[in-house]
């Protein structure tokens, strides 16, 4: 981990912008070049009854199962390396699948794609880059709490799953947490963390708020997750509110389902 540090700082706007900006057009293009062949191997779907309890975490590589999104990565990350002058890494996108004696869920933050979050679980909404933008939906990501789910590209995780608990009370206690989670603006440092806040953000709350020690968790040999901290520093604050307004047009809603 030594040789891919976890990097601070206040990123400027643009800098908050951009990468999105590239998430979702590479997002558009790679849908494009799978087949549904594909996109149905991809799918990992646990049958309810082969459920146990726990929670287990998943380190996805960026862009993975699309080239696009994959090859602008390793560009931004070997221009963010030589600015740090250090050496260019994996970079990694965390999600996790809570399993309770109902079923199994997928606990993900992604870019909003359509009105129909409710069929995918979503119980919020938060803006990209600044607060104001989100009244755009192309700048507002989803936290999803999908009962029954999945998590795109589950098979091309990296040491993966990691149990993080076998104990039905802890992934009880981080499923009632998830509408709990502060949605913060995406690409931003609003409580001074050093880090942005992102989907890896808010998994490590989740996590470290459930009573699990997300501060030891680490990303897998060679590769960073950029935000990880931010959410492991915020859930040791004892109010951290996710700031709600027609502004920013954050939503809250729903219960597991």
């Amino acid at each position: 981990m030594s040789a891919c540090p976890e990097t601070g700082g206040r990123p400027q706007l643009a800098g908050s912008f951009g990468p999105w900006l590239l998430h979702r057009a590479s997002s558009i293009l790679d849908a494009r070049e799978m087949s549904p062949t594909v996109l149905a191997h991809d799918r990992q779907v646990i049958p309810i009854q082969d459920c146990r309890v726990g929670i287990d975490l998943y380190w996805l590589p960026l862009g993975a199962g699309g080239r696009f999104v994959r090859f602008n990565g390793r560009v931004y990350e070997a221009l963010k390396a030589r600015i740090d002058r250090r050496p260019a890494c994996d970079l990694y996108h965390s999600g996790l699948q809570v399993f309770v004696t109902e079923g199994r869920y997928v606990i993900e933050m992604t870019p909003v794609p359509d009105g129909r979050g409710r069929e995918r679980g979503v119980v919020a909404e938060g803006p990209v880059g600044a607060r104001s933008a989100g009244r755009f939906r192309i700048f507002r990501y989803e936290l999803r709490r999908w009962r029954n789910g999945e998590i795109p590209d589950l098979g091309l995780a990296v040491d993966s799953p990691r149990r993080l608990s076998v104990d039905v009370g802890d992934a009880r206690r981080l499923l009632d947490l998830v509408p709990q989670t502060p949605m913060l603006v995406w690409g931003r440092d609003e409580l001074g963390t050093g880090e942005m806040w992102n989907s890896n953000s808010m998994i490590s709350w989740l996590i470290e708020r459930a009573g699990l020690d997300a501060g030891s968790i680490l990303p897998p040999s060679g590769g960073r997750a950029p935000g990880w901290n931010a959410g492991v520093r915020a859930a040791t604050q004892k109010s951290v509110a996710a700031p709600l307004g027609e502004e920013g047009r954050l939503t809250r809603s729903g219960a597991p389902s």
